[in-house]
């Protein structure tokens, strides 16, 4: 794991989840600006996932808890663009709620991947 990317993940995924929020306060439907935060977090995760998953898979780095790590990998992928896909079905003030807590769902899990990676333990 990348302690910098993590970092960089950290700081994307709070701010979509407070524009969420802030949209949600604002009364508005969530719109393209929803769409291209959730994008780019859903990247940076992904880019993250491919560099873990390939020290995990191939490169011999050795985890205690290695099937929880990988489990947590395709979660951290996975919510974002279902959050968003449940925000925009419906556009209504809750979207950007709904995409908020996606955000803090994979903010969760990302600081979970950070805390299981202890190699070699």
């Amino acid at each position: 794991m990348i302690g910098a990317l993590v970092l960089v993940i950290t700081v994307a995924l709070s701010a979509t989840a407070l524009f969420g929020l802030v949209t949600t306060v604002t009364n508005r439907p969530p719109g393209a600006v929803h769409r291209i935060a959730v994008g780019v977090c859903t990247a940076l995760v992904v880019v993250q996932a491919a560099i873990a998953a390939y020290q995990v898979l191939v490169g011999g780095v050795t985890l205690p808890e290695q099937s929880t790590f990988l489990i947590y990998l395709v979660v951290a992928i996975c919510v974002p663009p279902v959050s968003l896909q449940f925000a925009t079905a419906e556009p209504s003030r809750w979207g950007g709620t709904v995409i908020a807590v996606g955000a803090l769902g994979t903010l969760v899990a990302v600081l979970r991947l950070q805390g299981l990676w202890v190699p070699g333990a």
